[in-house]
């Protein structure tokens, strides 16, 4: 077929990363037993964008890897999708399988019907089935995305979905964008389904920096601060308890001289309530003794 070395190696490394996209997700489903804020809706249009995809690099004689490529993404996404179902339904395995592999079954039909119908179509030199194909899976990769940025509105985090998965889908989206470039024929279409995508991806890990890192930075940097301030201040009382003069420079506390309960996360006044408990409860010990017989 007279493709480019360049195009086959790129279409080959993005096939990979869309082979192992999902299963970093998957692993994470799998060790938590839930699903909780993964978009079943997104999997299933993702399954479906898989088979206008998958038509449309095969009539257009891509690279095997870009062939390939579409049937991982289909397989992957309705694996996804029968989890979501499994943990947050409670299907059982049956009821999951009888589901997911009618479904699997009929896109697969309705994928090879519509290759042997558009290149029919494409040698009567009709062009527009080829580019409705284009355009649906584009929409359809584009409505799944756009579903999880709706969960992202709604509880301000993004949540539920891992970021290895969202940073392996975008490289493999870059290897196959610059792979379309790469091929002989330059096809503006290739480039739009995946590049519609990744403007997407990179979108959710802008979220993930907003909603997610910015406030666990902010919030570790807050407690460091709060646990200096507090080592300092509590200094002259934990010497004062123990019955040893304060020192010149105030230290941290010594994790000896708090109960055994106390984490290094509580707050300062919680230490101070300690360390007077400690005290009262000392002074009373005294009390006792003096008004016993």
């Amino acid at each position: 077929m007279n493709v480019p070395v360049a195009a086959n190696v790129l279409g080959t490394l993005g096939a990979v990363c869309w082979s192992v996209q999902l299963i970093p997700q998957i692993v994470i489903n799998w060790r938590r037993h839930n699903a909780t804020g993964l978009q079943p809706t997104m999997m299933m249009l993702w399954a479906w964008a898989g088979v206008p995809l998958g038509v449309y690099n095969v009539v257009k004689d891509f690279n095997i890897a870009l062939r390939i490529q579409p049937q991982i993404l289909t397989f992957l996404s309705l694996v996804t999708w029968t989890q979501c179902y499994y943990y947050e339904k409670k299907w059982s395995v049956i009821r999951s399988l009888t589901v997911v592999v009618p479904v699997a079954c009929i896109m697969g039909g309705v994928e090879a019907a519509l290759i042997i119908a558009l290149r029919i179509a494409q040698g009567r030199h009709l062009q527009w089935p080829l580019t409705l194909m284009a355009v649906l899976s584009a929409a359809l990769l584009a409505a799944g995305v756009l579903r999880h940025y709706w969960d992202i509105y709604v509880h301000r985090t993004v949540r539920g979905i891992s970021f290895l998965f969202v940073g392996i889908d975008a490289a493999g989206d870059v290897s196959s964008l610059v792979s379309v470039v790469f091929q002989r024929e330059f096809d503006v279409l290739g480039i739009v389904i995946y590049g519609t995508e990744l403007i997407l991806w990179i979108g959710v890990f802008a979220c993930g920096g907003y909603y997610n890192l910015l406030p666990w930075v902010q919030k570790t940097l807050k407690r460091r601060k709060r646990d200096a301030n507090g080592s300092c201040a509590l200094a002259p009382v934990c010497s004062r308890s123990s019955g040893r003069e304060p020192d010149s420079a105030p230290g941290p506390i010594a994790l000896h001289d708090l109960p055994s309960s106390t984490s290094v996360f509580r707050t300062p006044s919680g230490e101070l309530d300690i360390v007077r408990q400690r005290s009262m409860a000392s002074r009373g010990g005294d009390d006792e003794n003096a008004v016993r017989p």
